[in-house]
């Protein structure tokens, strides 16, 4: 008897181990240079930016931004109030966004590389 309790805590103590939480790092993570390209409205021809990702989150410096990057590179993202959307394979990507400026509507395409 004294031997299956020993068994069954071991096999609990492993099982547990194999189920803990396994560090949440993303294929993704790490700095990207994103470049947008206006097609449609009043919004600036082109702009830069460097966004951060970790963890599959999507952050930058001074800016409102709330997003996520799925594991297979699904991009989905708000940025200052502007929409994104598309798919990073590798060190690069790309995607359509659309957004607002003086309640004229815009949209376009951006491409990002990572850094």
């Amino acid at each position: 008897m004294r031997f299956d309790r020993i068994a069954l805590i071991s096999a609990a103590s492993l099982l547990a181990g194999s189920v803990a939480p396994a560090f949440a790092q993303s294929p993704y993570d790490g700095n990207w240079q994103v470049t947008i390209v206006t097609k449609t409205g009043s919004c600036d021809a082109t702009a830069s930016s460097m966004l951060t990702v970790a963890d599959g989150k999507i952050t930058a410096p001074g800016a409102n931004v709330s997003g996520t990057i799925g594991r297979e590179g699904l991009v989905r993202v708000s940025i200052n109030g502007a929409y994104a959307n598309g798919q990073l394979s590798g060190n690069a990507g790309s995607g359509k966004w659309n957004g607002a400026s003086g309640g004229i509507p815009c949209s376009g395409r951006w491409e990002a590389s990572r850094q």
